[in-house]
C-alpha cells in the first residue's frame, strides 16, 4: 500500500514543521509524476502562509523518485547568510551566497549533474557548519557519533538534537494518525 504524500511530510518533515529544525530533506516515489507535483503544488500554496517552502529538489525519471525540500524560508535565509556559512559556499563553488533562491537552484544543479554526492547540503538541513566540514575533510569517518547526521564536534549535544527531533517525528506522527490534520501540526515561527 502506498503512502500519502501527507503522510510522507509528517514522518520526514515533523522538525520543520514544529519550528525545531529548519530544513528536512525527503524522497517520494509516486505512481504518477502529475500527483507529485500536484501535491507540491497544493502544500506550497499551504505552507506559504506559514512561512514554509516545499519544493522538488531533484526528480529521478528512470526510478520516477523525488527529493523534496521542506524548508522555513527566513531560518533558512538567516543561516545561510551567517558569513561563515557564506565563506563555506563560496569555497565549494556556490554564487551569490546571498540569494536564497539562486543558491536552492544552485544546490538542485548539483543535485541532478554532479557524479558526487553534494555533500555541502548539510548547510541547507540545518546541520552545524563544523560537522558538514568534518564530514567533508574526513570523507565521512572518525566522527563523535552518528544520527540525522554524522557530528565531527559534542557528541553529548548532537545526540540532545537528535533525540528532540526523533522525538518531534514520534509525536507528529502519533497526532497526524490519530486524526490531527496537517496545517494543525505547523508550529508558527
Amino acid at each position: 500500500m502506498q503512502r500519502s504524500f501527507e503522510l510522507i511530510l509528517v514522518e520526514h518533515g515533523a522538525p520543520t514543521l514544529a519550528a525545531v529544525k529548519p530544513a528536512n530533506l525527503f524522497r517520494v516515489e509516486a505512481a504518477s509524476r502529475a500527483e507529485v507535483l500536484r501535491s507540491t503544488k497544493k502544500w506550497a500554496a499551504e505552507f506559504a502562509p506559514y512561512g514554509i517552502r516545499i519544493c522538488i529538489l531533484k526528480e529521478c525519471m528512470r526510478s520516477g523518485s523525488f527529493l523534496i525540500y521542506l524548508y522555513r524560508e527566513q531560518w533558512l535565509t538567516a543561516l545561510l547568510q551567517e558569513p561563515t556559512c557564506q565563506a563555506f559556499l563560496q569555497k565549494v563553488g556556490y554564487r551569490e551566497p546571498h540569494q536564497l533562491q539562486s543558491l536552492l537552484a544552485q544546490l538542485s544543479q548539483r543535485l541532478c549533474m554532479e557524479s558526487e554526492f553534494p555533500h555541502e547540503i548539510g548547510v541547507f538541513l540545518g546541520y552545524p557548519l563544523c560537522d558538514v566540514v568534518g564530514f567533508i575533510e574526513n570523507k565521512g569517518l572518525n566522527f563523535t557519533c552518528s544520527g540525522y547526521w554524522k557530528s565531527y564536534s559534542d557528541p553529548q549535544q548532537a545526540q540532545k538534537c537528535f533525540e528532540r527531533y526523533k522525538k518531534c517525528t514520534a509525536i507528529y506522527k502519533q497526532r497526524f494518525a490519530e486524526g490531527t490534520p496537517l496545517l494543525d501540526l505547523i508550529v508558527a515561527a
